[in-house]
């Protein structure tokens, strides 16, 4: 039993990066809904496209998990 099998390269096509974004550093219709907040989180995928930004880190986090994506923090 020594079949070698790449499991990373599977799930590199689901890592996705949250990271928290200032609300001053949306544009104003996204700043406009984001009322009272002053930071976001974003979901970005590995080649830095943003998919999404939430509320909070949890619920970013799960939704990256309801979309079978598996998140990372990012700085």
């Amino acid at each position: 039993m020594d079949t070698k099998v790449n499991f990373l390269a599977e799930a590199e096509d689901r890592i996705v990066y949250v990271r928290p974004v200032a609300v001053t550093e949306l544009p104003e219709e996204i700043r406009a809904q984001a009322a009272g907040l002053d930071r976001l989180y974003a979901l970005h995928r590995p080649d830095g496209a943003r998919l999404a930004l939430v509320r909070d880190r949890d619920m970013a986090f799960a939704l990256a998990r309801q979309n079978d994506l598996a998140p990372v923090n990012a700085h």
